[in-house]
């Protein structure tokens, strides 16, 4: 599990729980946000994500368990005075209000006592900021949706709030428009030091924006880390599952250092005690071997994935599992297979 910095959390989650109906959704959760720090909250749909972030807000009340910001228990105070700032999917802008006045708005909300010249004042640095200078008089009925986003993330920030909360921001967006406002997010966020809590469902957004990621299934934190820890080393079959790693198959210790699986007995680098777990291959590490040497096996769909083909491949025995080529091959192929690297985690 990743750790945080030496610097003291400015957002402590302890043992959260919340049911709806009878049935828990959450279920004692506990997390810690450092000061500058980007988590991302990553999880299916219904995991409780969006539940958690709205507690967090105060837009929701928890069964049981308690939400520090600082020093400061928050399970009596306000939504508007929590400090925090929040940016959901639905941007809400108001479309008889320019991109000014938009933004102002939010500040206003949060800052009633700051003076007309210095409202203006934070408003300019903050579209400057977030890539909009010069678009003050702007209709927002007339912005690209990428620009909405960016005044809602301006209005967001305007108020200095001490941590922003995104719950799917850019949902609604293409893939392109998507991945460059999840680069620039990220560096906006990083430029002024903002601690940030984001959202989504999509690992790729997650890798590309998150310090740390906390996946949440069933209602629980399943594993905690950087992107490069979880994506190395998921914590169980759920985790590899959800990050796309569908070569999973159970397996049984020979020794302690060989395991058995449905594809055959292979050798692996550490040593595990006796019993069940799964075993993970991850597709780069799936060898295809035209000239029929390996495990035998068919190809029974090759897609191009922009930069290599993804093979599932179905071997004499049934097992399919998915194997990364540079090159396309025909369906219905006879081919052969040869595994890299198998590696071991919890089911």
């Amino acid at each position: 599990m990743s750790t945080l910095t030496n610097a003291s959390p400015l957002l402590e989650i302890r043992n959260i729980t919340k049911s709806f109906d009878g049935a828990p959704l959450l279920q004692d959760i506990s997390l810690a946000v450092a000061p500058g720090e980007i988590v991302c909250l990553l999880g299916p749909s219904g995991s409780g994500k969006t539940t958690l972030l709205r507690i967090i807000a105060g837009l929701e009340q928890a069964d049981s368990g308690e939400i520090f910001f600082g020093d400061q228990n928050l399970r009596d105070v306000p939504v508007h005075q929590r400090g925090l700032g929040m940016m959901f999917q639905d941007l809400a802008l108001f479309p008889h209000k320019n991109v000014i006045d938009n933004i102002a708005f939010g500040l206003r909300m949060h800052a009633a006592r700051i003076s007309r010249d210095a409202i203006h004042a934070r408003v300019q640095e903050t579209l400057e900021l977030v890539g909009l200078a010069g678009f003050d008089k702007r209709d927002v009925n007339n912005l690209s949706g990428g620009e909405q986003q960016r005044v809602a993330l301006a209005r967001s920030l305007a108020p200095r709030p001490r941590l922003l909360l995104f719950d799917e921001p850019l949902g609604a967006l293409d893939r392109i428009l998507r991945e460059q406002l999840i680069a620039d997010l990220r560096t906006i966020l990083k430029r002024i030091a903002m601690t940030a809590l984001y959202v989504t469902h999509d690992q790729d957004e997650a890798f590309a924006i998150a310090d740390r990621i906390a996946i949440i299934h069933d209602g629980r934190i399943a594993q905690i880390g950087t992107p490069a820890e979880i994506y190395r080393a998921p914590a169980n079959a759920f985790v590899a599952q959800f990050l796309g790693m569908t070569n999973l198959f159970s397996a049984q210790t020979q020794s302690n250092n060989q395991i058995k699986t449905a594809l055959g007995t292979f050798e692996i680098e550490t040593p595990i005690g006796a019993g069940a777990s799964m075993a993970l291959i991850r597709a780069e590490n799936v060898r295809i071997v035209e000239n029929g040497n390996g495990i035998a096996a068919q190809i029974e769909e090759c897609i191009f994935r922009g930069g290599n083909y993804r093979l599932r491949v179905v071997t004499d025995r049934g097992v399919r599992l998915t194997a990364d080529t540079d090159h396309p091959v025909a369906i219905g192929t006879p081919v052969g297979l040869e595994i890299a690297k198998v590696e071991i985690i919890p089911m």
